[in-house]
């Protein structure tokens, strides 16, 4: 009971804690706990993401600064507008809606949506948030709890901090389940053993001990009085902890009603030490006294009748699985993938970027994250520092390590060379001009197409596999009736199961089930370290069905760079005027003959040529775009009146292509006829029903194109060419590269008609061409794509497929190598394949015969697989 003392005093504390309080918050100090904080700080937890707009009604480049000036007045916003492609890249918090940027652009008057990459990011994180929120609501729930103590709740708290911030920052990776060959994975078919638990420790562990009864077992001279109750101890945790992964997946297999690859040697580890310890219990070979002479080939049926003990084999066995698993777990760490792996940019990477101020306009420079690097940025990059971007030199000269993919040695790079992400800066600093970023980057792409490629099966790895898991039943039946043969004849049980176990160790349903997948994967890995990107290995198998490949020429056997060879006008008319009036109806195509017309077109103005007479700007109205490929507006040009006197009039002009000589000829006057034969790819310029002139085009051919067409010619396969020019024109082209058969005068739109009327006559057709005809490659049985520039054109949509193979490299040679490499790949897996039943079925024969002794039987079997991984192994040599 208190004192009225006490009761005082503590009235006086409780009125100055309160008058205190009252204090601080009256000077804007709130009092609150720690726990308090962190709870706001796990609600107001952000990071910072990146959006992209596209934007419309874009006035000029000057009025952008008043919009990104009002957007960076939003908390959090940094904003960058590209004008050229009417985009925007802002980076603010992931609490902030869209609709309010959006909003701030309609006070402008421009009109801003989401970009589609955005859309799907930002999909993406709400649906993470709202995980996160669940989790967090839970979090609460639990530390209202009174049954959890505080430092429990202290410590739940601060995981769970720890997580969101690691989450946020991108540094949790989610684990994918592997598909490597050797992983616990069910095919449907077989089950493997997991690589997990085949670890170097197990091995270790295992060597010694096995060692130890090898010796005892074949060496008679050290063999002592009981010997063999020690060696029937130190091969119990070899045979129980040390072939655990085997008798694992056995176990497994049954579980599931598959068939488990190593099932057989499971089934023979054990039974080799159950039959030795019942010898040892029930037999002579347990008397103190009594030795043992083994042998490796055919056994002595009087030393069988002594009942022999297998020991060595159980133990063998299990050591000998183990060092051939993690040997093949070490080959394959050299695989393209783990070395895209290791050649990923850090997200967190510190780089120098140069940008200017948004007001001041003042040209500062940036230490910031590589995440945070937009389209446009320009990056400083070292000597001696990986390009972690993709994007053009704009300052300095240097010496690069090219990408692995393209199979490149180091080049000299300057001012306008594109350079891509994970290459090296080897000399001097570059500034480079950031075109692509992140995922988009050309090395991502690859990364991508090679993973989903190497993981697709195809119809001769799923074959292997399932004759391996057929194989793994059908050796069982053959032990047991072997057993029962041998021990119904010979009346010999101790030979009986000594064949028996031989059956047993000898077969390898690995090797058998490897044999395609492995060639698979080292012949696409290799394919891409020569610039050629493969679907599957399906693919591989129909190239080497190929008998004609068919050419789109431009594009493929050029360069795809066209210029102006001549300007011929008919009669009266001028060809300044003609060439004008070509070059502004083809100025909004971005195709490469258009843009060679309108290059020519304003050179000739700034020269000055055509005189007074010619308008340095020709009005075009709405151009359109007909069904065979025909450019089709109105035009304001100077025509003369009944007077003479020239005046602007508005007629209507086409930009033709002739595709026959009939065509030709019954159109064009005898002049412009000779001018649309003689020469390059001929453009016709029509204005009020008359043509008026032609204009002849020409690109250069690739160095390398008459020696690749020769190679194709020589593996068997007839070449053709596909174009739109007339055939007098297209056959001089197909004369000069040595290409067999022409298909001239193929509109746009009829590409793919023709393509499958090839494939149509009996023919097996891969059709190599650009990405303007995506089309024939999709009707092709193999559609070959060249000249990427955009690692969009290397999208994996496999529902519907545009290309089957992807070739970065410039050059023409890649399509015969590409052919080459299938045939070494058909012929590998058809040699792999007859290797393994071959082998198989040799072996079994010999056990059964009594010829293969169990231990003998076990090497033969490790050997096989290995041999079958060093010839898939060769497939890596590009």
């Amino acid at each position: 009971m208190s004192t009225p003392e006490h009761q005082e005093v503590e009235n006086a504390v409780d009125s100055a804690i309160n008058d205190a309080k009252s204090a601080a918050l009256k000077a804007g100090i709130g009092m609150r706990t720690k726990a308090e904080d962190e709870d706001e700080a796990l609600l107001d937890l952000g990071s910072k993401v990146s959006m992209g707009f596209e934007l419309e009604g874009l006035e000029g480049a000057p009025s952008l600064v008043a919009v990104e000036k009002a957007l960076e007045e939003i908390p959090g916003v940094s904003t960058r507008i590209i004008y050229p492609t009417a985009t925007a890249w802002i980076t603010a918090t992931d609490r902030l809606d869209p609709e309010t940027i959006i909003s701030v652009f309609a006070t402008f008057g421009i009109k801003a949506q989401l970009s589609n990459s955005s859309l799907l990011r930002r999909h993406q994180r709400l649906s993470a948030e709202a995980g996160r929120e669940a989790r967090v609501e839970r979090f609460r729930s639990r530390m209202e709890s009174n049954r959890i103590s505080p430092r429990v709740r202290r410590h739940n708290r601060e995981e769970l901090l720890a997580a969101l911030k690691a989450r946020e920052s991108g540094w949790i990776k989610r684990k994918h389940k592997s598909t490597e060959a050797g992983d616990l994975n069910m095919t449907g078919d077989v089950l493997f053993t997991a690589r997990a638990l085949i670890t170097p420790l197990r091995l270790w562990v295992c060597l010694p001990l096995t060692l130890i009864v090898l010796v005892l077992s074949f060496k008679t001279s050290l063999q002592f009085d009981y010997w063999q109750w020690l060696v029937a101890v130190l091969a119990l945790p070899v045979v129980t902890w040390g072939a655990w992964p085997f008798h694992r997946a056995a176990a497994g297999g049954i579980r599931r009603g598959i068939s488990a690859l190593d099932a057989t040697s499971s089934v023979a580890i054990i039974a080799a030490y159950l039959w030795s310890i019942a010898m040892l219990l029930f037999q002579t070979p347990g008397e103190p006294g009594w030795r043992s002479y083994p042998a490796w080939f055919a056994f002595n049926y009087g030393t069988l009748t002594q009942n022999e003990i297998y020991f060595d084999v159980a133990c063998g066995m299990t050591v000998l699985l183990l060092a051939g698993r993690l040997l093949t777990r070490r080959t394959s760490r050299t695989s393209l993938l783990a070395e895209l792996d290791r050649l990923q940019v850090d997200p967190q990477r510190i780089v120098t970027v140069v940008r200017k101020h948004r007001m001041s306009r003042v040209v500062e420079e940036l230490q910031i994250p590589v995440q945070e690097v937009r389209v446009s940025d320009d990056v400083i990059i070292p000597a001696n520092t990986m390009i972690p971007v993709d994007g053009m030199v704009i300052g300095g000269k240097s010496k690069i390590a090219a990408s692995i993919i393209m199979g490149e040695d180091a080049r000299e790079v300057k001012v306008n060379d594109k350079v891509t992400a994970a290459s090296l800066n080897l000399e001097a600093e570059l500034k480079i001009r950031v075109m692509r970023t992140g995922h988009r980057t050309k090395i991502a792409a690859v990364h991508r197409w090679v993973k989903e490629s190497t993981m697709r099966e195809n119809r001769h790895n799923r074959a292997s596999i399932r004759s391996a898991g057929t194989l793994v039943p059908v050796a069982f039946t053959i032990a047991v009736v072997d057993f029962a043969l041998w021990a119904l004849i010979s009346g010999n049980i101790y030979a009986a199961f000594t064949t028996t176990l031989a059956v047993l160790a000898c077969v390898a349903p690995v090797a058998l089930a490897l044999s395609a997948p492995l060639a698979t994967k080292n012949i696409i890995e290799a394919a891409a370290r020569g610039g050629m990107l493969v679907r599957s290995g399906e693919i591989f198998r129909v190239l080497d069905d190929v008998d004609t490949a068919v050419f789109n020429r431009v594009g493929t056997l050029t360069d795809g760079q066209m210029m102006v060879e001549t300007v011929t006008a008919d009669k009266g008319e001028d060809a300044e005027l003609v060439l004008r009036v070509a070059g502004a109806l083809a100025m909004e195509s971005p195709h490469a003959v258009s843009q060679a017309l309108v290059k020519a077109a304003r050179e000739a103005r700034d020269a000055g040529a055509g005189g007074e007479n010619i308008p340095h700007w020709i009005e075009v109205g709405n151009v359109e775009i007909t069904e065979e490929g025909s450019f089709l507006g109105n035009i304001e040009i100077p025509m003369a009146n009944s007077s003479g006197q020239l005046k602007m009039r508005s007629v209507e002009a086409m930009l033709w292509r002739p595709r026959s000589m009939t065509e030709v000829r019954a159109t064009l006057s005898p002049r412009l006829t000779a001018a649309a034969i003689s020469g390059g790819a001929p453009l016709i310029v029509r204005w009020k029903g008359k043509d008026r002139g032609v204009i002849t085009l020409n690109d250069h051919v690739r160095p390398d194109a008459a020696d690749a067409i020769i190679d194709i010619e020589e593996q068997g396969i007839e070449t053709m060419m596909l174009s739109r020019d007339t055939y007098p024109v297209a056959r001089r082209y197909a004369d000069s590269l040595g290409i067999t058969h022409v298909l001239a005068g193929i509109a746009p739109g009829k590409k793919p008609q023709a393509v499958r009327a090839v494939h149509t006559r009996g023919s097996t057709v891969a059709m190599i061409g650009d990405g303007s005809v995506l089309d024939c490659l999709r009707v092709a049985d193999v559609g070959i794509l060249m000249g990427v520039d955009n690692p969009r054109e290397l999208r994996d949509d496999s529902d519907d497929p545009a290309a089957d193979v992807v070739l970065l490299r410039e050059e023409v040679s890649s399509v015969p190598h590409l052919f080459t490499l299938a045939r070494r790949y058909a012929k590998l897996v058809n040699g792999n394949l007859s290797l393994a039943w071959g082998y198989n079925a040799v072996a079994m024969l010999m056990a059964i015969s009594g010829v293969l002794h169990p231990m003998a039987a076990t090497v033969f079997m490790l050997t096989s697989s290995l041999l079958i991984e060093w010839r898939s192994g060769r497939a890596r040599r590009y």
